[in-house]
Parts: structure tokens; C-alpha cells; sequence
């Protein structure tokens, strides 16, 4: 393998994982939007 294909080889496990840090990034937004509010609901039902 020389270096052009290796360094190709790179750039694509590179595109990936900054796909999944993307989508896992989104993912925690989403989770703790929801959880808080789910939170803030519950919160005012039992006030």
C-alpha cells in the first residue's frame, strides 16, 4: 500500500466517524430536550 491509498484510506474512516459524531451529537441534543422537558412537565402536573 503506498501512501496515496493509505492516506484515501484515512479520509474515508475520517468522513465516517464524523458522521457519527454528527448523528451522536444530535442523538444527546434530542435526548436531553426531551428528558428536560419531560422533566418540566412532570414538574408542573405535581406542583
Amino acid at each position: 500500500m503506498n501512501q496515496h491509498e493509505e492516506a484515501e484510506d484515512l479520509s474515508v474512516y475520517s468522513e465516517r466517524r464524523q458522521k457519527r459524531i454528527r448523528v451522536v451529537a444530535w442523538v444527546t441534543i434530542v435526548s436531553l430536550i426531551l428528558v428536560g422537558g419531560g422533566a418540566t412537565v412532570i414538574g408542573l402536573i405535581l406542583n
